[in-house]
């Protein structure tokens, strides 16, 4: 009885390796993924004004957006002066996941799933975007300055995809220089 469990559990060992292997070539090509979306109304006319909104379903009017813009909760003034209010920006304008892991030279894949332009910026420091109305607070993150008559290369319009590969080792950080409080960061680390 001994020597037929042998050849058994040799069996069982050789299988439940070949399963929890990885097979070759397939995961380690995969792009990590981020979605950058917004939820704009495309039924609201506020939005023509700045290119309006091609998103199928929405339920956040121009309105709205620009009301939660600031917060007079966030306010470093001095005693007796007028309020300073500072970006906050609408909560579903925002970059899903907003944190990846992701070695070096692997590639970031960004798709706009929202119904407005998007870009998703690398930069040194998070910062204002170039939209003077949505930097409140903030001053423009330099790299999201552009020379007159240049085309953005981060700019992904609705539907939209731009491929990134992870560069150096440590946090690379990204932001939209149109809504700026659209932020994400990647751990790069050393390839396996």
């Amino acid at each position: 009885m001994r020597d037929a469990r042998i050849p058994l559990m040799v069996l069982l060992v050789i299988s439940l390796t070949w399963v929890s292997a990885p097979i070759a070539g397939v995961a380690e090509q995969e792009a990590q993924k981020i979605a950058m979306k917004d939820d704009c109304d495309p039924s609201d006319t506020g939005w023509n004004a700045t290119g309006g909104c091609q998103l199928g379903k929405g339920d956040v009017t121009e309105a709205e957006f620009t009301t939660f813009l600031r917060s007079p909760l966030y306010n470093n003034a001095p005693a007796g002066a007028p309020p300073t209010l500072f970006l906050v920006g609408h909560p579903s304008w925002r970059n899903e996941p907003s944190h990846i892991l992701v070695e070096t030279g692997k590639k970031i894949e960004v798709t706009n799933e929202g119904g407005r332009n998007h870009t998703f910026t690398p930069v040194a420091a998070f910062g204002g975007g170039r939209v003077p109305p949505l930097r409140v607070g903030t001053q423009m993150a330099p790299e999201c300055a552009l020379a007159p008559g240049t085309t953005d290369p981060y700019l992904v319009g609705p539907g939209g995809k731009l491929k990134l590969e992870a560069e150096g080792d440590g946090i690379m950080r990204f932001q939209c220089c149109l809504h700026p409080w659209m932020r994400a960061t990647v751990r790069v680390t050393p390839e396996n």
